[in-house]
């Protein structure tokens, strides 16, 4: 995907749009590819079929949940569709300024805590009525945990040699025998720190809900381990009032998603990946050794 192209799509499909500069951001994404268009509005293509799944999804849903949220969250401008040789839907949604959250940018972490909790909290009460399942638009977000146990285990495998595999296999077995009420819930899917931004070292908006959906709201857990501190993470479990088994569960996404990351960042010898990996899995391994 190049700008040529792009211009070409909002030419076709949006020239009440076609005069403005079209740039591409310095962090493109992976799911999605992003453009800024003009100053304030963008442009974002799903990279590969199984993500354009989501887009008619997000201009659904996306304006329902915005008006129950307590910061601005992506709500889309246009449904942008086929053309210029780019085979799938794609949307234009409004620019949403402020830096994506990592434990350098956090000030305040008891206030970034409290942000979490109050978005997680609103995001959950929202009706689920006629809410989209878990399915391949968000991989199975939302689910069973044991949809990814060949993944980990192949990553515990990996990394006998990096960790104690011990520990770490009998946290996520316990996560997979944690079971669910099958209350659906309203979950982001992918409630990760490069999806929050901070103004100030707090939260000023959550983007890319490609991955949300109603089900199992455990998933969104996995933000305790890769964002708060420890005093954070015990407030977010008494806030929302999260009871043992959907914390074990929430600590297994966490670790499926870290072991796969440590073993990917070790194999592409990328060191900081690997240290931010290690770092969140002592924490998940602290709390399991914690909780036994």
């Amino acid at each position: 995907m190049d700008v040529e192209t792009v211009c070409r799509l909002v030419e076709e499909q949006f020239p009440q749009w076609s005069q403005r500069p079209i740039t591409p951001v310095r962090t493109p994404g992976w799911d999605n590819l992003t453009f800024r268009l003009g100053h304030d509005m963008l442009v974002r293509l799903p990279s590969a079929a199984e993500y354009a799944l989501a887009v008619e999804k997000e201009h659904h849903w996306l304006p329902e949940l915005a008006e129950h949220l307590p910061v601005p969250i992506p709500v889309p401008l246009g449904l942008g569709r086929p053309g210029a040789g780019y085979p799938f839907h794609w949307s234009i949604y409004g620019w949403i300024p402020g830096e994506a959250a990592d434990q350098g940018a956090i000030t305040d972490p008891a206030g970034i805590a409290e942000d979490v909790i109050d978005f997680l909290g609103a995001l959950q009460r929202i009706d689920t009525t006629d809410g989209p399942q878990p399915g391949i638009h968000n991989w199975f977000r939302g689910a069973a945990l044991r949809t990814y146990d060949a993944t980990a285990r192949r990553a515990l495998a990996e990394l006998e040699d990096h960790l104690d595999v011990g520990l770490a296999a009998a946290a996520w077995d316990h996560a997979l025998a944690a079971r669910w009420d099958g209350v659906d819930v309203w979950f982001h899917g992918d409630f990760a720190p490069g999806n929050l931004l901070l103004e100030k070292g707090r939260l000023a908006a959550v983007i890319d809900f490609g991955t949300c959906g109603v089900g199992d709201p455990s998933c969104d857990l996995v933000i305790a381990w890769t964002l708060l501190n420890r005093a954070g993470r015990q407030v977010l479990r008494q806030r929302l009032d999260i009871d043992a088994s959907t914390w074990s569960r929430g600590r297994g996404w966490a670790l499926w998603k870290s072991l796969c990351h440590l073993a990917s960042a070790l194999d592409d010898r990328d060191e900081t990946s690997a240290s931010e990996a290690r770092r969140v899995i002592d924490g998940l391994l602290e709390d399991f050794g914690a909780a036994r």
